[in-house]
């Protein structure tokens, strides 16, 4: 008898908090019924208790919030539309420069070119870039170079979505006209690149990683792949993510890492960062929300670039979190990334979440002019990864002044990360209610289905509370970083990944050499707002004086 009192008050629990957002998961039909007693399993959940003379006075208020939300399901809301509040991580009284100067990468031209096809395929686009601009190599013959191999690779790596085979070389055939007659768009031109599978590109499928959307057409193209075209760049493919942007499983498989082929590439930019690290493209456009551009960065042995948030317009892009997604490059270094981001930088009247900034770089700048400083406390220890102190101890040995201090902030980014939760419930709202989350391959505790279904019982107000919180946030990070140009952290210490993603700083994810048991590990660059230009100055620098960018995955270099 004890056991079915138990059953019975859990399941009212349950159907009582599901009755408030109009749900029924599994447990049947709801009636819709709001009863005190379904009150109580919905306070519950937000750790409220209320009297009976309260519960009472809330019902018929209740019922009418019920009927609101079941008439505004009637309104198709699509993906792309973004929310009526815009979220604006500029601290008060900062404003980006817009005084756009002449850019200077340094690119040459004088460099020989390799016999070997696969040192070509290697090459970081600063010197693809001379190599096309002085002619002795075309974009054709380039672009057919990485076709080859993704045709060659991709299906082990199980990375690729979309082959963009014929319209890539007609693309490249004019970049080479184009050369011939005079006429050059800057580095970018002629050079082959691809795109994680969230960007919509007209008359492609933009299948998000996910069943339920693997035959889905966009009928637009996104700001940035407008951008790279225009800059002269050569679509080549695009690649998987890990579904809606978590992880490395996707509806076709697990994206594979070129180190290890027993291990998955993390994600979300899953096949961005693995097709970088196998030499199938030299560049990839990758997202982040809360590490889908430093995880695989890491976990493959490249580049990432984090832009600040607002910087690169995503316009195009599947939203997962509209306050705190960010489109930014993967690489073979930290000047390729400094190149493609002059080019998709940019405000733009298509999203109301992108900020005008201006992108300078010189790469004639001394690095020792910058101000860096460290967190301390992350370097020390039993645990402290010696990859990770061989990084200050570089900076030294090459002259660089290391600052220490410590993260501290007044509050913590773990609950205000609900944000993102709420968020993505809300932009798969569909996938929730109509049952199509079924259908998506990971199932697990932690995986979006279950995570979208409990994002549903977060009160708006908690959600409007932790966003007062994130302002905090911002506040101090601006405080704490506003001294320095760049600060050096292990990739994953403490909350320093959630803290920038939530404050929307940029961030350099680098390699920094390999783990005990032989994959990749990285070391993060944080930078104020709008300064990616110190955090490419640095890991330049870096990457100038070591070998650790240069490792190729012994099965993909020949």
């Amino acid at each position: 008898m004890e056991r079915k009192n138990r059953l019975r008050s859990m399941t009212l629990f349950a159907l009582g908090a599901a009755t408030f957002v109009g749900l029924g998961f599994s447990l049947g039909k709801l009636t819709g019924e709001i009863t005190p007693a379904s009150v109580d399993g919905a306070s519950d959940l937000i750790g409220l208790s209320f009297t009976p003379a309260e519960k009472d006075s809330m019902i018929n208020t209740l019922k009418n919030q019920l009927n609101n939300i079941e008439n505004s399901r009637k309104v198709k809301l699509d993906n792309s539309v973004a929310p009526a509040l815009v979220f604006n991580p500029l601290p008060k009284g900062f404003q980006p420069d817009t005084r756009q100067m002449p850019l200077d990468f340094g690119i040459r031209e004088d460099l020989p070119l390799p016999v070997r096809e696969a040192d070509i395929a290697y090459s970081p686009v600063h010197q693809l870039a001379g190599w096309i601009k002085s002619g002795k190599l075309s974009s054709e013959k380039l672009t057919q170079l990485y076709l080859d191999r993704i045709k060659t690779y991709s299906d082990t790596l199980q990375n690729l979505i979309t082959l963009l085979e014929d319209e890539a070389l007609e693309k490249a055939r004019l970049m080479d006209a184009e050369l011939a007659s005079g006429r050059y768009r800057g580095p970018l031109h002629g050079i082959p690149y691809g795109v994680k599978d969230l960007l919509a590109v007209k008359g492609t499928k933009t299948t998000w990683g996910a069943a339920p959307y693997k035959d889905q057409e966009i009928d637009e193209t996104a700001q940035i792949v407008t951008k790279l075209d225009e800059a002269g760049a050569v679509l080549v493919g695009k690649f998987t993510l890990g579904a809606l942007a978590m992880g490395d499983v996707w509806y076709g498989g697990v994206t594979k890492n070129p180190w290890n082929l027993e291990q998955g590439s993390s994600g979300s930019s899953a096949g961005s960062a693995s097709a970088v690290s196998a030499g199938l493209v030299p560049f990839a456009i990758g997202t982040e929300t809360l590490g889908s551009i430093v995880s695989p960065s890491t976990r493959n042995g490249v580049t990432g670039l984090r832009p600040t948030y607002g910087r690169v317009s995503k316009y195009g892009a599947m939203a997962l979190s509209w306050s705190m997604d960010k489109i930014g490059p993967i690489s073979r270094s930290a000047l390729d990334n400094a190149i493609v981001l002059s080019v998709i930088n940019g405000q733009d009247e298509k999203d109301a979440s992108s900020i005008a900034a201006a992108f300078n770089f010189d790469a004639k700048k001394d690095p020792k002019s910058l101000k860096v400083g460290y967190f301390k406390s992350f370097f020390e220890g039993e645990r402290v990864s010696e990859n990770d102190k061989n990084v200050i101890e570089t900076l030294q040995s090459l002259g660089v002044e290391l600052h220490p201090l410590e993260l501290k902030t007044s509050v913590s980014a773990g609950p205000i990360v609900m944000m993102l939760m709420v968020e993505g419930a809300a932009a798969f709202d569909e996938l929730t209610r109509l049952g199509w989350d079924d259908q998506l391959v990971a199932q697990g505790r932690n995986a979006w289905p279950n995570l979208f279904r409990a994002a549903r019982f977060i009160p708006a107000i908690e959600y409007v509370n932790l966003s007062r919180q994130r302002t905090i946030l911002i506040e101090e990070m601006n405080e704490l970083m506003k001294d320095y140009d760049v600060i050096v952290t292990p990739s994953y210490a403490g909350q320093q990944l959630q803290i920038t993603n939530l404050t929307g700083h940029p961030a350099l994810c680098m390699p920094n050499g390999f783990n005990d048991n032989g994959s990749p590990t990285s070391i993060t660059l944080l930078g104020n707002l709008f300064e990616e230009d110190k955090l490419v100055l640095l890991g330049d620098f870096i990457q100038k004086n070591t070998d650790w960018q240069a490792k190729r995955p012994p099965l993909f270099d020949r």
